[in-house]
């Protein structure tokens, strides 16, 4: 999970790195972390990758600010991905569901954009139960890959709505 504020992000996380990024990231793998950190430094994004749970991550933010917030959320798929029914949200590692509501949790008085990696073919219930938290939200699916095989983003508000 990546948290991205177009201002300065200032976290008590950041206090410990020294430096106030435009965006905190969270990755427990230690693998994918190390991969992680390199492919953003040679972006030079200037996100903040901390080695560590999203959950407890989350817990450990001071003041965000008042603008709007990205969260960009891309849980492991592991065996949530299927040829028959697509990719199941609720089977993520953790669950999509139970990375918006601990977000929601802690930054819920923010205006938040979150960013969802989603697969073309997504399970209806699953993708359901992700929207009906939102007031407002979009998918769209990148033809790159052959019909059937692509990836997308679902985008979805919180406390505040597309007009």
């Amino acid at each position: 999970m990546i948290v991205v504020n177009p201002g300065p992000l200032r976290t008590e996380i950041d206090h410990d790195h020294g430096r106030g990024a435009p965006g905190i990231g969270f990755e427990r793998d230690e693998a994918v972390f190390r991969l992680a950190r390199t492919n953003l430094s040679i972006m030079g994004l200037g996100i903040d990758l901390i080695q560590g749970s999203y959950d407890h991550g989350l817990r450990t933010l001071g003041d965000v600010g008042t603008g709007l917030l990205i969260v960009f959320v891309a849980p492991p798929w592991g065996d949530a991905l299927s040829e028959e029914s697509g990719l199941d949200l609720r089977r993520t590692a953790p669950p999509v569901t139970e990375v918006i509501d601990a977000t929601t949790g802690v930054l819920g008085q923010q205006k938040l954009l979150f960013a969802l990696q989603v697969y073309q073919t997504t399970e209806p219930g699953s993708l359901a139960e992700v929207t009906a938290r939102f007031p407002w939200s979009v998918m769209k699916a990148y033809d790159i890959n052959a019909a059937g095989q692509n990836h997308g983003l679902l985008l979805a508000t919180r406390g505040w709505a597309v007009s």
